[in-house]
């Protein structure tokens, strides 16, 4: 059965390698959902954080084919672990007048901000689990989505002793 997974990998903060990792997964037929990339505390290392779907074959493909790139040094599975997890959404809504506090109300038991007022349109920016911002787009599709930019997960695990030493890499 194929379910969602959440997989960290540092990799060398060198030119090409975001290249090469999603290199692997279209070469193979496996699909990335969610893709993020950015420097750790060591300038010389990078997290990704991918979401992938697939069964435990799939995943223990994807992990040696990682594994074998030459510029990645680390790859977790977070799925089944204790992880913090957050993404970040924009949001633009129909929100005509009449509506516009209801869709207000939405926002706010979501946590989230009005960046943005326009005639007929609010702007909206939300943080959180992925799975509440898939619930607050819900609801608000019944206002009428215009344009929605999500940021894709950013993750690292929860559990104690876990963290790398980027200084000893």
């Amino acid at each position: 059965m194929d379910e969602t997974h959440t997989i960290s990998v540092l990799v060398q903060n060198k030119f090409g390698v975001l290249a090469r990792v999603a290199g692997l997964f279209s070469g193979r037929g496996y699909n990335i959902s969610s893709l993020t990339v950015n420097k750790t505390q060591n300038p010389t290392i990078s997290r990704m954080t991918i979401v992938t779907t697939g069964d435990e074959r799939v995943l223990e493909q994807i992990d040696k084919q990682l594994n074998k790139l030459i510029d990645v040094i680390k790859v977790t599975d977070l799925t089944g672990r204790q992880f913090l997890e957050r993404e970040l959404a924009l949001i633009k809504v129909k929100a005509p007048c009449d509506k516009r506090a209801e869709i207000v109300q939405i926002a706010e038991l979501f946590q989230g901000n009005i960046v943005s007022v326009h005639k007929d349109e609010l702007g909206i920016e939300v943080h959180g689990r992925a799975e509440k911002l898939d619930n607050l787009l819900d609801l608000l599709s019944d206002y009428g989505l215009i344009e929605v930019a999500r940021s894709g997960r950013v993750a690292i695990s929860r559990e104690a002793g876990s963290t790398e030493n980027l200084e000893d890499i």
